[in-house]
């Protein structure tokens, strides 16, 4: 008999915890104050975590803990004592996406069970079954996956699988976003995102919503996800208010109990208080996933009128006291909030006191929250017992098992070229190594045995996409197969799970995809038979400087993947250009199925090379992906990086800035 899957709600505060409970939970994830990809959720203490854990364990209901960021350098002397609490909380799990925390609990807390973050892009089989080898309990998928793609994966491997079903969605794929990174250094893989996906864009005809895409809702595919196999449904909104949790979780309880419920439970969800819904990837029609509203909340109507300090508002539903309203000013960004305290009517309009909140006529209005229902919003703290931290010998010892010795090689220049006619412009003789990172298409046209390849097989590198669908998987086994065949045996890796794809014997290359942000993710990598890898593109100079492994490829000249979606965008002319409310001019792009959004000027950081080599580092990548072919260009981006001189124009990404 299929056992029913697990209803997962998300805790960002103790209102949120109970409401959770309240609605029929089986399972809660939460968060700390540090470490989580929520750090704007109110989050919880470690003095709290032992009372939530035994309130659920009443209950019979699990808790799993966000730990889903990417650690630096830095912070790893505090994430050993912060696992070492956890080990010893009784948590039921752990959701994480860097491979230096994964290397840290596996070696030193193999007690503690294991969740693949979504941030970790586990997308197909190839990648559920690694994780599952690596000895992760559960994997929670991509939410670009469609119902056939996960059926292939529940069939295909015996690794606990967790989906997203209800809540707000990223554009890009989660943990391939670097736009909130690149505006501000706030990134998304620190759990500090600035949600530019959500702002105005312009094309060469007009201003819209290009990414900003609405809430998530997949109820009436539960059922088909439950006769899958799929282990648990996870509702999005650690950021949400216990409103929110409660009334989502009841719906879901109501509808996973009973497919005769659907009905009823979608009335419950029409305050969810979130935005217009769609249902993504496991619905029919993505393109209608994009919204032209950012707010969120339950449409009521306009505010007629304002005299004084009171609001005449027309709304298709009575107006309470109790009531949170949210207004949209016109033709601006902004919002503002109002809690209801009375009402009054005149003319069929409902007055309320906006107090000092600057609201002006025409404004949208919201219904954001009905405190209709309450929740315990404190937790007694009082039998809490401190755990004691790892002894600085015992920290010394473990982070001695991940420090590497520096040794000063020779400088080794890499490059990274995304069509064939770059072959013509490089002169290979100059350059240690060439990623080849093409599409399909033209991986289907390219001819290894020519004798130019052939020549130089020993420095060609076959890359492969961040994302490879279920039924793509064949297509890459074999160009694999094909290029190891003619000779070709030097591979670069997006996922650490394509490693599986390539034969023993190979050299193998992890792309900066797989992020190093701290020595035990390079260990992690490095002692899994991986020859080097990249650091982020998203890095700084404190994080670079401060691994004591150097052996790394520094990425000095790229066009980074702002967005890297699935999702098509809607621009309605052949211009591939736009910009953001900042005038940030940036390209659009479409392979393999994939819309990726750059900016029109490079990252370089050439000028900063000599100091790079003075701390120890020695392999240098430039990367001219999204570049017209040029011989000329070449030639200068390899005399400047030699010559440690800046490029202009070019800016220095979070490198001189820093990643918060």
């Amino acid at each position: 008999m299929q056992n029913k899957p697990e209803l997962l709600l998300p805790a960002g505060n103790i209102e949120s915890f109970y409401a959770a409970l309240k609605g029929g939970a089986d399972a809660i994830y939460l968060g700390l104050k540090q470490f989580n990809a929520r750090g704007r959720a109110q989050n919880f203490t470690n003095a709290q975590l032992p009372t939530l854990i035994k309130e659920a364990k009443k209950r019979g209901v699990k808790i799993y803990l966000t730990l889903n960021t990417v650690i630096k350098n830095s912070e790893i002397p505090e994430l050993l004592d912060y696992l070492h609490f956890l080990n010893l909380s009784g948590i039921n799990g752990i959701i994480i996406q860097d491979w230096g925390v994964y290397y840290i609990a596996r070696r030193f807390f193999p007690r503690l069970s294991i969740h693949a973050s979504t941030q970790l892009g586990i997308h197909n089989s190839l990648g559920a079954d690694f994780t599952e080898k690596k000895g992760f309990e559960r994997v929670v998928l991509a939410r670009e996956l469609t119902l056939h793609e996960l059926q292939a994966i529940c069939k295909k491997s015996s690794v606990e699988t967790e989906v997203f079903i209800h809540g707000a969605l990223c554009y890009s794929f989660s943990g391939m976003c670097l736009y909130s990174s690149y505006s501000g250094g706030r990134g998304a893989n620190r759990g500090i995102c600035t949600q530019p996906c959500r702002r105005i864009y312009s094309t060469s005809k007009k201003e819209k919503y290009l990414f900003n895409l609405k809430d998530n809702q997949c109820i009436d595919s539960i059922h088909l996800l439950e006769k899958m196999g799929v282990t648990s449904l996870k509702i999005e909104g650690r950021m949400k208010s216990g409103e929110y949790t409660y009334r989502v979780a009841k719906a879901y309880r109501m509808a996973l109990d009973n497919v005769e419920n659907i009905p009823e439970a979608k009335t419950l969800l029409d305050l969810d208080f979130g935005r217009e819904k769609t249902s993504y990837f496991l619905g029919k029609d993505v393109r209608a996933a994009v919204s032209n509203k950012t707010v969120a909340g339950v449409f009521l109507g306009k505010v007629e009128r304002i005299k004084g300090s009171v609001l005449f508002i027309s709304s298709k539903m009575k107006i309470e006291p109790g009531f949170r309203l949210r207004f949209h000013i016109q033709n601006t960004e902004k919002q503002e909030t109002v809690k209801v305290r009375s009402v009054e009517t005149e003319n069929g309009w409902y007055k309320i006191e906006a107090g000092e909140k600057h609201i002006r006529p025409n404004s949208e209005v919201y219904l954001s929250g009905i405190s209709d229902i309450k929740f315990p919003s404190k937790i007694d703290e009082s039998n809490s017992k401190k755990i004691a931290q790892l002894s600085y010998g015992i920290k010394k010892r473990f982070l001695a098992e991940f420090t590497v010795k520096n040794i000063q090689k020779r400088d080794e220049f890499y490059f990274r070229i995304d069509s064939m006619e770059w072959l013509r412009k490089i002169n290979l003789n100059e350059v240690d190594a060439l990623f080849l990172s093409f599409s399909k298409i033209t991986w289907s046209r390219f001819n290894s045995a020519v004798p130019f390849i052939q020549k130089f097989k020993h420095k060609i590198f076959i890359e492969l996409p961040k994302f490879i669908p279920e039924d793509s998987i064949p297509f890459y086994t074999e160009l694999v197969d094909r290029m190891y065949k003619s000779g070709l045996r030097n591979f670069v890796i997006s996922h650490l799970s394509q490693k599986e794809l390539i034969p023993q014997k190979c050299r193998i290359i992890a792309n900066e995809n797989v992020y190093v942000f701290n020595d035990a993710a390079a260990k992690a990598i490095t002692s899994d038979g991986v020859y080097t890898f990249s650091y982020p593109q998203e890095i700084d100079f404190e994080t670079l400087f401060s691994l004591t492994n150097k052996s790394g490829i520094v990425p000095v000249y790229f066009h980074p993947e702002l967005f890297y979606s699935r999702m098509p965008i809607d621009m309605h002319d052949k211009n591939q250009e736009l910009t953001d409310d900042n005038n940030l001019r940036l390209q659009r792009f479409r392979r393999n199925g994939i819309t990726s959004i750059v900016p029109d000027t490079p990252v370089a950081i050439f000028q900063s090379k000599n100091k790079l080599k003075k701390n120890g580092f020695y392999r240098f990548l430039i990367d001219v992906s999204f570049e017209s072919p040029s011989k000329n260009r070449i030639k200068t981006l390899k005399s400047r990086l030699l010559r440690s001189e800046q490029i202009q124009p070019s800016t220095t990404f979070n490198f001189v800035k820093g990643l918060k």
